[in-house]
């Protein structure tokens, strides 16, 4: 068969990476044009925000309680009896999923990797305020309970007591696990709930991802023998603090249009 021309070589050589180029602009504003029409009115939007920023303030007084309580007692009665009825049933299929649930948070390529792409698709979908928070706050979060493990100074579960089924180090409280989840799962569920409307796959998906994540990764913490109750229950507590300003000051931002068009509200 005869061969093309050198040049006519090159010409399609060169359309490959053009064409991949003009597909993948396509999908993504595609999908940003998907999210754009799911959006929320913005004075819906505030509205639901603030009532989420009072339910989370509430908390920190009753963090602050416990943290105080665990130091001065580092064992409670109640704690190891929490654990003791958690880790009664032994069935394969618990403990597999328990395992599965805290191992993101074990590693830091994958913990980091997932704030990271999460960052990366929030910002190609012109949301660019929401990726610059959810990194800031999954960074804040990590460093806070660093420092508050410190002030607390208590120890973890230990084998005379409890079953350990992934032996951890450092100090106890407050789950730095819980923390980390409600910081990237809890506020990429926030924005679902806050910024979206309709039933689009992908945000009863993300939905249903994030809520399963902060909801089971309390008890998966209790259940391998990291934690105690208490620990993730002080998580819990400063983690939705954490969360809950986080948000306040992302409604604030968007108010004022930082990043992103300004919404309308509409007249009255």
């Amino acid at each position: 068969m005869p061969q093309k021309p050198v040049h006519e070589q090159g010409e399609e050589q060169q359309s490959v990476p053009q064409t991949i180029q003009e597909n993948t602009q396509e999908v993504i504003e595609g999908a940003q044009q998907e999210v754009q029409a799911a959006r929320a009115p913005w004075y819906l939007t505030l509205k639901r925000g603030r009532l989420l920023l009072i339910l989370y303030t509430l908390q920190l007084a009753l963090f602050g309680i416990l943290a105080w309580w665990v130091h001065s007692n580092p064992v409670l009665p109640i704690d190891v009896t929490i654990t003791r009825e958690f880790q009664e049933n032994q069935a394969p299929w618990l403990k597999y999923t328990m395992v599965a649930v805290s191992y993101p948070g074990y590693v830091p390529f994958i913990s980091i990797g997932l704030v990271v792409v999460a960052g990366v698709i929030l910002w190609l979908m012109r949301l660019r305020l929401e990726a610059i928070i959810l990194v800031a706050l999954s960074a804040f979060s990590s460093l806070l309970n660093g420092l508050l493990k410190i002030i607390v100074e208590r120890p973890r579960p230990t084998g005379r007591l409890v079953d350990i089924f992934q032996a951890a180090s450092g100090p106890s409280f407050p789950s730095g696990h819980v923390m980390a989840y409600l910081a990237f799962w809890g506020f990429l569920f926030s924005l679902c709930i806050i910024l979206f409307k309709g039933k689009s796959w992908w945000r009863i998906t993300l939905l249903i991802v994030s809520a399963l994540f902060v909801v089971l990764v309390g008890p998966s913490r209790i259940y391998l023998g990291d934690h105690w109750a208490s620990d993730v229950l002080g998580a819990y507590l400063i983690g939705g603090v954490l969360l809950g300003v986080a948000l306040w000051l992302y409604l604030m931002l968007r108010e004022r249009g930082v990043l992103s068009r300004k919404e309308k509200k509409p007249a009255a």
